[in-house]
């Protein structure tokens, strides 16, 4: 169990340390060897790999929010802040600037740098935060607004300082300050902390986002590295840190995205669950708690020739309720088709000679796995009316398409009743019309004395 359960993890373990030694050798090529080092400089292909990287990141914070507008965990939370501040600062210090053709002025360069520092120092610290927040949506607003004013304040602080800001290179001709290879070293270290958090965070939890989220930075580790030796990527240039940057972003987005979908199968588990459970507790339970009550009155010494028989009907209602209830779930789960599950409920219904069920159901008519298992009950508990109340010797049971609308309908030969009260009242349709609400579809009943009942259920388009 252990080994099995390591072994996700030790394949993404391989798979770092085979990439880490590929980028490793490729940087110490290329800084050995700086003739080899291949650099664009076009301005125009670079303001276009600002703008991928900046919508890259722009969704990854979206994609984040939703998630933790879902969930309330507060990785997501760092991470939908961090990547927010990333791609606006891109945006406002390295795109906007760079539209006119113009070269980007110190003053915009350096609040970039600041933004890209702020936006990684809440990536690394995401891995090691933990717990949930309740006010999801009001503490997400008010994250991304902060921040934004955040971003305001260094580029206000940046024009008041204007001329006295390290001077930052536009080619490769004139050597980085010290602050930019500093701030280059620093980005690489929190790319470095990520990298680790997150893959610590793999290797206890297993979840994919982790694994992409660590696969990312290890490409950005390296960009950023880059960068350290060719500063003269920082501005105009090219170099093949920006190509880690955009394929790292795309990791991201890979990432984020499958957990996401992740989240929507936890939820639809969830909903799964507790629809079991409803079966249940609607069914198999109350035929059991008969079952008790009845071993319980003989016990306390009631009439044996009195209770026994309660108390083999109860039981045989039980076990036919275990069957119907197995029936619906392997048809909602996909495990047997809706038609032939609910033609054995029939089966089972009928075998008595009691009531004759006749079912047509229209293999063109798609149902949703929601819609199948409520449809089977509904079914049920029409024909469980049938024959406690109706008094009918034939049922009808149609799926069919009226008029372009998908309807089921449960006709009997009863006696019908009137629509003002009595039976029309009864907890039986009641269950229906809430089991018709909870997939969205209209419920309808006519009836009439003497002339039978006719439950019409139509579904939602």
């Amino acid at each position: 169990m252990r080994k099995d359960a390591e072994s996700p993890f030790d394949a993404w373990l391989w798979g770092e340390v085979l990439l880490l030694g590929l980028l490793a050798a490729q940087l110490a090529l290329f800084a050995a060897y700086p003739g080899l080092r291949p650099a664009y400089g076009v301005s125009a292909a670079r303001l276009v790999f600002e703008t991928v990287v900046m919508l890259g990141g722009g969704i990854v914070a979206v994609l984040a929010g939703i998630r933790f507008s879902v969930e309330g965990r507060q990785l997501d939370l760092f991470l939908s802040s961090g990547f927010f501040v990333g791609a606006a600062s891109t945006l406002a210090f390295s795109i906007a600037p760079a539209l006119g053709g113009d070269a980007i002025s110190r003053t915009e360069a350096w609040p970039g740098v600041a933004g890209r520092l702020l936006a990684w120092t809440l990536i690394a610290a995401a891995p090691f935060v933990h717990g949930r927040v309740r006010a999801r949506q009001r503490t997400l607003g008010d994250a991304l607004v902060g921040f934004a004013l955040v971003l305001v304040l260094i580029w206000l602080a940046s024009r008041s300082l204007g001329n006295a800001l390290p001077f930052v290179p536009a080619d490769g001709n004139a050597d980085a300050p010290f602050p930019l290879t500093l701030s280059f070293g620093l980005q690489a270290l929190l790319n470095l902390v990520a990298l680790v958090g997150f893959g610590l965070r793999f290797r206890s939890r297993g979840q994919d986002l982790d694994r992409f989220v660590a696969l990312g930075a290890t490409l950005l580790l390296f960009a950023s590295l880059t960068y350290l030796f060719a500063p003269l990527s920082a501005t105009t240039d090219l170099s093949q840190g920006d190509f880690l940057r955009v394929l790292a972003y795309g990791v991201l987005l890979v990432g984020v995205w499958r957990a996401i979908r992740a989240s929507e199968f936890g939820r639809a588990v969830a909903e799964e669950r507790a629809r079991v459970a409803r079966e249940i507790h609607d069914g198999l339970a109350q035929y059991l708690f008969a079952v008790s009550t009845h071993a319980s009155m003989l016990e306390d010494g009631a009439p044996v020739e009195e209770v026994v028989p309660r108390l083999k009907e109860a039981a045989a209602s039980a076990q036919q309720e275990a069957r119907f209830a197995v029936l619906a779930l392997s048809s909602a789960s996909g495990s047997a088709p809706f038609d032939a599950a609910l033609r054995r409920y029939v089966e089972f219904l009928t075998a008595d000679g009691e009531l004759e069920v006749e079912l047509d159901v229209d293999g063109r008519v798609s149902l949703a796995p929601d819609e199948q298992i409520e449809v089977f009950r509904i079914v049920q508990e029409g024909l469980a009316n049938v024959r406690k109340h109706a008094g009918a010797r034939r049922a009808e049971v149609v799926i069919a398409e009226r008029d372009g609308q998908r309807v089921v309908a449960v006709r009997d030969d009863g006696g019908g009743f009137k629509r003002d009260g009595g039976a029309g009242a009864g907890q039986g349709l009641k269950n229906i019309r809430a089991r018709s609400a909870a997939i969205e579809g209209a419920f309808d009943v006519r009836s009439a004395p003497g002339y039978g009942t006719e439950l019409v259920v139509t579904l939602r388009a």
